[in-house]
């Protein structure tokens, strides 16, 4: 561990810059360059199946391709773009090994969002400060994962995530309390959190411009213009004061999975068929997780953009597939969307408790062993073999969101087949139903 200088650390105000914000940015584009290492260094945009540009490299950026572009204008503006197919789960189990690695480093890691984390940095001082910390993170995160990141260093979480966006996209940006209003004043207003297209449209049109602005305004203007609670935070943020504390996130409340779709669908089977990934994926978090719902909620969005949320509470708390898919069915079909056109869907699993301490019910008759066996022997072989080697014979097709285990190619052999597992019964559905892939 370095030498700690308590003077040196007490002189620039570093020992007061105990909040660490972690931005990994672009990141569903720094996953696909994961595998394809030769396209490093050129102009490359993530896709999220539906020809909009989600993420992009930085020669992709200098040409003006930015999420949120059409794919269309995207490679008018930029000809020699290599597009890509993101693979939104791959980009949460990385970003859930940078998580563990951030955990590994300090007790408290407050995820802001896939890409984005904070760390409380008090306490460090004896192992270097909060910049010392911060160059392992970088350098840990480099190493582990092969990402790159921004760290911005402060006082304050508002002041760390703007010094992290100065120092994107692979830098550190440390800024003491005595330098905070000078970063802060030549900023932008609109670089401001909180502050989106409209609340930016208003303040330009009462002159304020820069954070400076926003600063020497009345208070009262702030909030006759945007609001008590906004006309308040941005005289506050505007001279860098933010008391937010930097916590841990409580147990977790719901466990989720979404898909939005390539296009449009309005085939009922199609829908079933991705209600059914979905339910498979929930069960296998909360399982992973160690927990049980004992509600399913089920979401839907449709073409126009407009959606339904309908929920079902279950006789008892369950991480098992089958009853999972079974609710969220129900639910669907309890909608009678007949033909129309969804644009995505997400199950949601909540009320979790312990599963280890939930109840089970023996029915009569139920055979041993059953469907939680099932999911069990499911369970061990994503551990042996890599997430969705094993799933339901209807989802074998290969979608943009599963990729193949580790050593297996694609295109590759099967890894296994039913009959490896023991007992074969552990399976009741057959071969019809589960398969190894």
């Amino acid at each position: 561990m370095p030498t700690v200088n308590a003077a040196r650390l007490a002189a620039t105000g570093e020992d007061a810059c105990t909040v660490l914000h972690v931005a990994v940015g672009e990141m569903p584009v720094q996953v696909e360059l994961l595998r394809r290492p030769e396209l490093v260094g050129t102009a490359v945009a993530v896709t999220g199946g539906r020809g909009v540009v989600v993420s992009a490299t930085a020669p992709a950026r200098r040409c003006g391709v930015h999420p949120g572009v059409a794919l269309s204008r995207a490679r008018r503006l930029c000809p020699p773009l290599t597009v890509l197919t993101g693979r939104p789960v791959q980009v949460e189990r990385t970003w859930a090994g940078v998580l563990e690695l951030l955990r590994s480093l300090v007790p408290v890691v407050e995820p802001l969002g896939t890409g984005t984390a904070l760390l409380d940095a008090s306490g460090t001082a004896r192992h270097g400060g909060p910049v010392v910390l911060a160059r392992r993170v970088r350098d840990r995160v480099a190493d582990e994962q092969g990402l790159t990141c921004s760290v911005g260093v402060a006082g304050t979480r508002l002041v760390a995530g703007l010094a992290a966006a100065a120092a994107a996209p692979d830098g550190l940006l440390v800024v003491p309390a005595a330098r905070v209003v000078a970063f802060l004043h030549p900023l932008p207003a609109a670089d401001m959190p909180g502050v989106g297209r409209r609340t930016a449209r208003l303040l330009e049109h009462l002159g304020l411009r820069t954070v400076a602005d926003v600063a020497h305004a009345p208070a009262a203007t702030l909030t006759r213009a945007l609001g008590q609670v906004t006309g308040r935070w941005l005289h506050e943020a505007a001279w860098g004061r933010d008391d937010r504390p930097v916590t841990a996130p409580a147990s977790r409340r719901a466990v989720t999975a979404r898909a939005g779709f390539a296009r449009d669908v309005d085939d009922p089977a199609l829908v079933h068929r991705e209600l059914l990934r979905l339910a498979v994926r929930v069960a296998a978090r909360a399982r992973a997780t160690g927990v049980a719902g004992r509600t399913v909620v089920l979401e839907v969005r449709f073409a126009d953009g407009t959606g339904l949320v309908r929920s079902r509470t279950l006789p008892e708390r369950t991480d098992a597939t089958r009853a999972v898919l079974a609710a969220a069915s129900a639910l669907l079909d309890g909608l009678g969307l007949q033909r129309a056109r969804l644009r995505g869907a997400a199950v949601r699993l909540e009320d979790l408790a312990p599963s280890a301490l939930q109840p089970r019910q023996l029915l009569l008759g139920e055979r041993t062993p059953g469907w939680r066996e099932v999911d069990g022997a499911v369970d061990r072989a994503g551990l042996r073999f890599g997430a969705g080697s094993v799933r339901p014979a209807t989802l074998l097709e290969t979608s943009p969101d599963w990729f193949p285990a580790a050593g297996t190619p694609a295109g590759g052999s099967v890894v296994g087949t039913v009959e490896d597992w023991s007992p074969p019964d552990a399976l009741p559905g057959g071969p019809g139903w589960w398969a190894v892939c």
